[in-house]
């Protein structure tokens, strides 16, 4: 784990001033777009200098797909908080160990689960499964294909496996993932995807060296999600809200609830924040 930079941040005088923010099945609606006034709601927190964060498994490229005018703004959680940039720069991240990794490789091989290696600098694909491909660029748009992941010169931060088939990765890839705990995090992250990153490193774990670094407390802290890679983070913030579409664990740990993806939750609350001047 390392921090590269000193990054001075300057907000407003107003009492939640960083909102985090899951992407799929949070922020973006049933079709995986961004909500009509996001331009507008955005243009209003930077005027008061609130700052955004989209906190997501998606790697740090694909977030700049739908967000790539924001890249001097936005504070990006990647990788489900193991690679976090600022500005263009890094400021934690969070390396796997490759004996590990192989070890994870070999496993999955055998289950013939479907993998995607995540690195600083790209995603990686074994061209062995060229036929999943639309669904890995769903998620990892910048990717490309290798014969194999001992050639890659990158350093790896996630490791993701999707149940492309059954499309029930709880039942189908966790129950084999989970014997590299503890000495890796399985993180289940939708309903096929399953993640595997270093032990403790999780969303929860960025928004914290966040708040130490650059003084934010709990309470000037909000954060928006669905599923249960959003779990630490409804712990590290107190503005913590599931959205109605929500895994039912996951609204037990969160203080608050909003309206659905579907509904625009996120744009909605962060309004209602404006009206109720938290921000």
């Amino acid at each position: 784990m390392e921090c590269n930079i000193d990054i001075c941040l300057k907000t407003g005088d107003f009492m939640i001033k960083i909102i985090f923010s899951d992407m799929d099945g949070t922020l973006l609606d049933e079709n995986g777009e961004l909500p009509e006034e996001f331009p507008e709601v955005m243009a209003e927190l930077k005027k008061r200098g609130v700052i955004f964060a989209p906190s997501s498994g998606r790697q740090y490229f694909a977030l700049l797909e739908q967000m790539g005018e924001y890249k001097n703004e936005f504070m990006f959680l990647a990788e489900n908080g193991a690679f976090n940039i600022y500005k263009e720069n890094e400021i934690c991240s969070s390396v796997l160990d490759m004996d590990l990794v192989h070890r994870v490789i070999a496993e999955a091989d055998k289950h013939h689960f479907f993998a995607i290696l995540c690195g600083k600098k790209n995603a990686y694909v074994r061209k062995e499964w060229e036929p999943y491909i639309h669904e890995a660029r769903r998620f990892f748009t910048h990717s490309i294909f290798v014969d194999s992941f001992d050639d890659v010169d990158d350093e790896f931060v996630k490791i993701a496996f999707a149940d492309c088939e059954g499309l029930d990765a709880e039942h189908n890839l966790m129950p084999v993932l989970t014997q590299f705990e503890p000495e890796q995090q399985v993180s289940l992250s939708s309903n096929y995807w399953v993640d595997i990153l270093n032990p403790g490193i999780n969303k929860g774990w960025a928004i914290k060296h966040i708040q130490e670094r650059f003084g934010f407390k709990p309470e000037e802290c909000a954060a928006f999600g669905d599923y249960m890679n959003d779990y630490e983070m409804m712990q590290s913030v107190h503005y913590s809200y599931a959205m109605e579409n929500a895994y039912p664990e996951l609204k037990k740990v969160a203080r608050f609830t909003t309206k659905s993806n579907v509904e625009h939750g996120v744009i909605y609350q962060i309004k209602e924040f404006i009206k109720q001047g938290l921000i």
